[in-house]
């Protein structure tokens, strides 16, 4: 865009440099603004257009990280080649498949790996319950995801999603407080190593979606979000309507290749459906495959390939 006249001119205190100075001084300003910590979350506001890139969850592969036959066992690096072999961005490296102990070593070389893929580790994965009680087992959970905080900021992971859990003792208007609780804790944690927590669509206390949105907009922390999985949905509702209501909360998608309702039969997903929930929504970030059928092998790439595909179409 040009300048207006009266900037160009060589007598006016307003030069060409010091404009463009003036504008990145305003710029850097603004980026440097604090986040403020005690607004409770309300839909993501993304300018520009809906992007998607394509990850792939470990979980995908499950039943091989700890196969029995040496021959098909698979390692987080040979899954992170695996990403990088089927046209991945991302790569997720599910928390269950690390070794029991989890040091800064093993996590720099899984950087190095991924780097030299040309891939991004998109996220991670931890399994813990915040529907508890006060007490020892909530602060072992608590202390549990604030440990792969320090272990997804040392990745360059920018996002673990997190559970709310069962209520274990406790009516469910009592677990839900106590979720917002650990979840603000932990919320504030992350924050400070620029890691997003995403609660998932997982059943327990938050099997009807009205209560996951509950939760995540009651907690006051700018870098706690919902992480959408396509395939987890508890209600008679239309899952695709349930799918729309937490699009805008979205920092991580999981695409699931059938859709699980209490009582019925897996019904298989409609993949056009689910990219126009997150077009609408104008989500930007991750989608990752999260296979849960048998025969990932054969069916994976398959999938990875439509996916990529509908993809595009949004370009």
């Amino acid at each position: 865009m040009a300048l207006h006249p009266t900037l160009m001119n060589r007598t006016s205190p307003v030069t060409r440099r010091r404009f463009f100075e003036q504008a990145g001084l305003a710029t850097a300003a603004a980026l440097t603004l604090p986040v403020p910590l005690t607004h409770a979350l309300e839909p993501l506001q993304r300018p520009g257009r809906p992007r998607l890139k394509l990850s792939l969850a470990a979980y995908s592969f499950r039943d091989y990280f700890n196969h029995a036959d040496p021959a098909q066992r698979l390692t987080l690096t040979a899954f992170m080649d695996y990403c990088a072999d089927h046209g991945c961005d991302g790569t997720e490296l599910t928390s269950y498949y690390f070794p029991k102990e989890v040091t800064p070593a093993l996590l720099v070389a899984l950087k190095r790996h991924a780097f030299l893929r040309g891939l991004e580790v998109s996220g991670t994965a931890v399994g813990n319950n915040f529907a508890l009680p006060d007490g020892p087992e909530r602060d072992r959970q608590i202390a549990h995801v604030k440990t792969w905080v320090d272990h997804a900021a040392q990745l360059g992971a920018p996002h673990i999603r997190v559970f709310a859990g069962d209520a274990k003792g406790m009516d469910k208007a009592a677990a839900m407080r106590q979720c917002i609780r650990a979840l603000e804790d932990c919320g504030d944690y992350a924050s400070r190593h620029g890691i997003w927590l995403g609660l998932e669509n997982h059943g327990g206390i938050v099997s009807d979606v009205g209560d996951l949105l509950e939760i995540v907009r009651a907690v006051k922390s700018p870098w706690v979000g919902v992480n959408l999985d396509s395939g987890n949905f508890y209600s008679e509702a239309d899952p695709y309507a349930e799918m729309a209501r937490l699009a805008p909360y979205a920092v991580n998608a999981q695409l699931k290749v059938a859709i699980s309702r209490r009582g019925q039969a897996k019904l298989p997903s409609d993949l056009t459906r689910v990219i126009q929930v997150l077009r609408d929504a104008n989500y930007q970030g991750y989608v990752a495959l999260e296979y849960e059928e048998e025969d990932p092998r054969g069916e994976v790439p398959g999938w990875l390939e439509r996916m990529k595909t509908a993809f595009a179409e949004l370009r």
